[in-house]
């Protein structure tokens, strides 16, 4: 059991580690991939060279004689929610940190462009059920407690139920908002929950998976237990339950791709021996180009 000091460090590198990727690279990205409500008046300034003619505001021009523009800025005032599966399948971490460690990584990075571009933010709890749920709101002191709220919390259930977190954001949420759903995604029959929360808000699927997840080691015969079920089956690498396991992680993975695909969801995967900036920042850019 880790006291206080051990998890408030735990905190504290978490911080250092996510706001310096934030400060340096993500940022930026991220107010150019999620814009505002669009655009609001702002002040009235002299014409200068290079300044759009049709911004000239021309009873101000008339009554001083002299071209005045209209100046807009962006209208952000966002609100992003953070959907984060705590499930038991979470605690995998074969070649690095699991993948509970890196969700609470990928969590603190995304609620700290957040906060830098002035945003909400909320946090959705869930296994097979409703776990916390975390109002948004803006702060720093805010972002923390998701933060220790991740290294600390211990889920009642051990499934994952992705259309159950879904509906009760859209229930609990009638702003449009951002929504980072962070999964491993190992459930089905999600696809109407998709479709309403990619309908009602802007909505972006982040997959974390575990290099070992889709791979059967070794030649022999061994024993593997569900992390989420429990059930303990013999698994033969070179017979038909290994065959069988195969087949079932490849249908994980397309249900999910051709799912988002027919709503035009991105999907960013995270694996956990990797580095998760270039594939976040990579999704930042195509919806920026799209904006």
């Amino acid at each position: 059991m880790e006291n206080d000091f051990q998890i408030s460090k735990k905190v504290r590198l978490i911080e250092i580690k996510t706001r310096r990727l934030t400060d340096a690279t993500l940022a930026g990205q991220y107010h150019s991939a999620f814009k505002g409500r669009g655009m609001t008046f702002s002040e009235v300034r002299e014409y200068g060279y290079g300044d759009d003619m049709r911004s000239i505001d021309w009873n101000v021009t008339a009554r001083f004689n002299h071209p005045f523009i209209k100046v807009f800025e962006e209208e952000r005032e966002l609100t992003a929610v953070l959907l984060i599966d705590v499930s038991g399948s979470n605690m995998i971490g074969s070649l690095g940190p699991s993948k509970n460690e890196r969700i609470a990584e990928l969590a603190g990075t995304l609620a700290f462009s957040a906060l830098r571009n002035n945003d909400k933010v909320g946090v959705v709890l869930f296994s097979d059920r409703i776990e916390k749920y975390i109002p948004p709101k803006k702060g720093h002191q805010h972002i923390l407690r998701i933060i220790r709220e991740l290294i600390t919390f211990k889920p009642e259930g051990q499934g994952t139920n992705i259309s159950a977190a879904l509906e009760f954001f859209n229930n609990v949420t009638h702003r449009r908002s951002i929504v980072f759903c962070i999964s491993d995604f190992i459930d089905n029959g999600y696809d109407k929950a998709f479709a309403v929360t990619a309908r009602k808000h802007d909505f972006v699927v982040l997959r974390i998976s575990d290099p070992i997840e889709s791979q059967i080691p070794g030649n022999s015969l061994f024993m593997a237990r569900d992390a989420e079920t429990g059930q303990l089956r013999a698994i033969d690498p070179r017979g038909q339950s290994g065959k069988a396991y195969i087949a079932w992680w490849k249908h994980q993975q397309l249900y999910l791709t051709n799912t988002a695909a027919r709503f035009n969801i991105d999907v960013v995967e995270i694996p956990t021996n990797t580095d998760y900036v270039k594939p976040l920042a990579q999704m930042f850019k195509r919806r920026e180009k799209r904006v």
